[in-house]
């Protein structure tokens, strides 16, 4: 007896790597909890954190870009944040629109644990295979980003929506 017939979307990696992803997704969700963080609140916290880290606060819309994120989505994330003493919006010195993210002692301490819990995650579902399909995969995301305008490595060009800021 034979097992099932592999046709369809069975032969795409693009399938595999969508319902990886999910799965993925849905077991750092369930580490996250006990931190009180939803994986997106985690991925602003640390984008925010980490970009502080290298040149001060960035702005939403840079931690919405590092982040893979929505502008929108990322506005309103940080504001949970900011009411749970996870980060400080400030104004944008220069921009009256844009804000800029500044992670809290709390919020370090946030991300920190996140960040732990992401990793050893990843040592559990990618074990020594984690760095090849680590590089493997950034090959797949958009090299070159500008304002709202996106280039993938394979030269394709998207354009984000939203406004501004």
């Amino acid at each position: 007896m034979t097992g099932p017939v592999e046709d369809g979307p069975l032969l795409s990696p693009g399938y595999w790597l969508h319902r990886a992803a999910l799965v993925w997704r849905a077991a750092l969700e369930v580490r996250l909890r006990p931190l009180g963080l939803t994986p997106t609140q985690f991925v602003v916290l640390a984008s925010a954190g980490w970009l502080e880290g290298r040149s001060g606060p960035p702005t939403q819309q840079e931690v919405a870009d590092r982040a893979g994120a929505d502008r929108m989505m990322t506005s309103k994330v940080a504001q949970a944040l900011e009411a749970r003493g996870l980060l400080e919006r400030r104004p944008h010195e220069s921009d009256a629109r844009a804000r800029r993210l500044a992670l809290t002692a709390a919020g370090r301490a946030a991300a920190a644990r996140g960040a732990a819990v992401a990793r050893d995650l990843d040592g559990t579902l990618f074990g020594d295979d984690a760095a090849d399909l680590r590089d493997r995969l950034r090959a797949l995301v958009p090299v070159a980003e500008d304002r709202g305008t996106k280039r993938s490595s394979v030269g394709e060009r998207t354009r984000s929506v939203g406004p501004p800021g």
